[in-house]
């Protein structure tokens, strides 16, 4: 829907904005550590498996605003909240405010849920895949926001893209087994 353009851009802006905030929880660099490599997967994922484009960008650009603005706990609620605030002032259409919503309510690879569209699986995924575009930003959450050493960090960022990896769709992991694979490597066995 080229009309609404605009609207993705204000978006864009929008969450932009807020992670530069000193309110921030995450810091600015989440945008350009995180939200760019969501956004950037969700729009192959979406264009792959015929997913709809907009929906999953919106979705990808708005997935983790709870996160930015009121901390990690329950995010996937919080964001789908902000989300539809954010949606209807700018006009954007109800029925699919709701779609971007459910995308963003079912993104959480740590929740157990079922995904029941594309777009809701293509987000999960996109969410996912990141991960293996900013392991430096696992080792500084582990250690720093964690409290683990270097030993415990290194583990549980191993821990962390495992289990992403086997939550991913197999167009997902098609993306991105070659970083799957150097990760595991240089990750190596866990020590004794």
């Amino acid at each position: 829907m080229e009309e609404n353009k605009p609207i993705i851009e204000k978006v864009r802006e929008f969450v932009e904005s807020e992670c530069k905030k000193p309110t921030s929880h995450y810091g600015e660099e989440i945008y350009p550590c995180h939200f760019i490599p969501v956004v950037h997967y969700s729009k192959l994922l979406a264009k792959k498996i015929g997913a709809d484009e907009e929906i999953v960008e919106l979705a990808s650009w708005l997935h983790d605003i709870g996160s930015v603005m009121r901390g990690r706990k329950d995010h996937h609620i919080t964001g789908s909240e902000i989300a539809e605030a954010k949606l209807r002032e700018l006009g954007y259409p109800e029925e699919r405010i709701e779609k971007v919503k459910k995308c963003i309510l079912s993104h959480r690879g740590s929740q157990n849920v079922q995904r029941l569209t594309k777009e809701e699986q293509v987000l999960a995924d996109a969410d996912a895949l990141s991960a293996f575009d900013n392991i430096s930003g696992l080792f500084k959450a582990a250690i720093f926001h964690e409290g683990f050493n270097q030993v415990q960090a290194r583990s549980e960022v191993r821990r962390k893209l495992l289990n992403s990896w086997q939550k991913i769709s197999p167009e997902a992991k098609r993306l991105i087994e070659h970083k799957y694979l150097a990760a595991m490597i240089l990750l190596g066995d866990e020590l004794t």
